[in-house]
């Protein structure tokens, strides 16, 4: 059999490789290459003032360079691989000229894929993936297995190839833009839910769709696909692949992982083959954290005991930037809800809280429709605070909610972010929780949003 690493290594050897992005991803797999004798010209927007210490790095790795704002003019025509960050469309025209005279279009993912001797287990989905996520990997690794963990979370797994067996297994997360041009599926595939996202970014909502069919859509018999029942587009999915498990946190399932009551349970045939999980021994907080374990339940399903599972379950404490509890001051619970980048999200975010919140909202627009947003606000906030580049565009839904009532919803508007922050805790009394929880990206202001979540979290903790 075949060595999928001593056949790229013969492969890229002498190679001319192209490296679209110079960042968290892409340094690692730069390194990766060179190690391996292939030629790398790396290609980023930033200048070389900006770059600082990473150019120096390039430098001493032989990678040649193109840098600023005409970086991705053209592709060296020596290039034979152009390796692609998940941000870059594979449709710039640089990238389709160099593909229409023969260059190969990959990734640091797809990469990952290729070579990976073990089980690849993905999640994807607008919501819930990093938990998820998250959660299997912690269920692995109390299971007894090596487990690594990556992709759109933690740290590229591209240097661990080698150092990975065949009994080991790889968790990632996948975002859309890492799905959009892959060509391989994991064995088990993951989509917690599919709602409008990235429309910034995606052409429109059936090519954000198409992307995150990708995780399952080159799967072969025997492989598994856990799709969510209750969301419409991940139930159709459901229907389109052969390997399909459902979870359903509002429905009775003839097959698959429900709720009976306050239990978890795996049903087969219309019968309750087994009850799991006690939803009251999950540590963190909220039905869609319920739907996260489901989705994991079914996802490491044949890996790990229903003891591993409730070990987990009261143990596992959360990521950092999702209803993560930030302090408690003067009687004021602050949390910090970075992650929710969507208004989705935030919803899910809200309805975690048995009471009516201080909501801090807002920022970069990725046009996504907030419409259905507003009237979800006026039933959870009483008071909000908005921040941001679509601070006028949420408090218009909210106002134009049928159930709005300016003198039960007091808005208020800034352009600073510690303005906001320190508004929240102004109007805020004794018992009340403020949360973060911007139903927005973040690149209006922050890299990203665990800069934002940093960023809340120091601002809170100097109060």
């Amino acid at each position: 059999m075949t060595n999928p690493i001593s056949e790229f290594n013969k492969k890229i050897n002498g190679m001319t490789a192209a490296v679209i992005g110079i960042g968290v991803s892409n340094m690692p797999l730069i390194r990766f290459l060179t190690e391996r004798g292939a030629k790398v010209i790396a290609h980023d927007k930033r200048t070389a003032e900006e770059l600082g210490d990473t150019l120096g790095e390039l430098e001493k790795l032989g990678a040649a360079t193109v840098l600023g704002e005409h970086y991705l003019d053209k592709i060296d025509e020596s290039a034979g691989i152009i390796f692609k960050t998940p941000g870059v469309r594979y449709d710039a025209p640089a990238i389709l000229e160099a593909i229409g005279r023969g260059a190969e279009l990959s990734s640091e993912m797809e990469l990952f894929f290729e070579l990976c001797p073990c089980e690849i287990i993905a999640v994807t989905g607008s919501d819930g993936k990093t938990t998820t996520t998250s959660l299997i990997a912690d269920m692995l690794t109390r299971g007894g297995y090596k487990c690594y963990l990556g992709g759109n979370i933690g740290r590229p797994l591209i240097e661990d190839v080698e150092n990975m067996s065949p009994n080991d297994k790889a968790v990632v997360e996948l975002s859309s833009f890492q799905l959009h041009t892959m060509k391989r599926s994991p064995h088990v595939a993951v989509v917690t839910n599919v709602t409008p996202n990235h429309l910034d970014w995606h052409t429109d909502f059936d090519e954000y769709i198409d992307a995150k069919r990708a995780v399952f859509k080159f799967q072969k018999p025997g492989d598994i696909a856990v799709f969510n029942y209750d969301n419409e587009i991940t139930r159709g999915f459901g229907g389109e692949s052969g390997n399909g498990v459902y979870f359903s946190r509002r429905e009775t399932l003839d097959d698959g992982y429900c709720l009976e009551g306050d239990m978890i349970v795996k049903r087969v045939g219309g019968a309750t083959e087994r009850e799991v999980l006690d939803i009251n021994d999950i540590y963190i907080p909220g039905m869609h954290n319920v739907e996260n374990y489901m989705a994991a339940i079914a996802a490491v399903s044949g890996y790990v005991g229903d003891d591993v599972i409730r070990e987990t379950a009261k143990k596992f404490t959360g990521v950092p930037h999702r209803i993560e509890f930030v302090r408690e001051i003067d009687g004021v619970k602050y949390y910090n809800d970075s992650i929710a980048s969507s208004p989705a999200r935030t919803t899910a975010g809200l309805n975690s809280f048995n009471r009516k919140v201080v909501l801090i909202a807002g920022g970069y627009d990725k046009k996504i429709p907030f419409d259905d947003f507003g009237p979800v606000v006026v039933e959870h906030a009483k008071k909000l605070v908005l921040c941001g580049f679509t601070a006028d565009k949420i408090e218009k839904a909210v106002k134009g909610a049928s159930n709005y009532s300016a003198s039960k919803l007091p808005i208020y508007k800034t352009d600073d972010f510690k303005k906001a922050v320190e508004t929240a805790r102004d109007i805020a009394e004794p018992g009340d929780v403020v949360i973060l929880s911007p139903a927005c990206a973040s690149f209006d202001m922050f890299k990203n949003f665990e800069e934002r979540g940093n960023r809340f979290k120091e601002i809170v903790n100097e109060m």
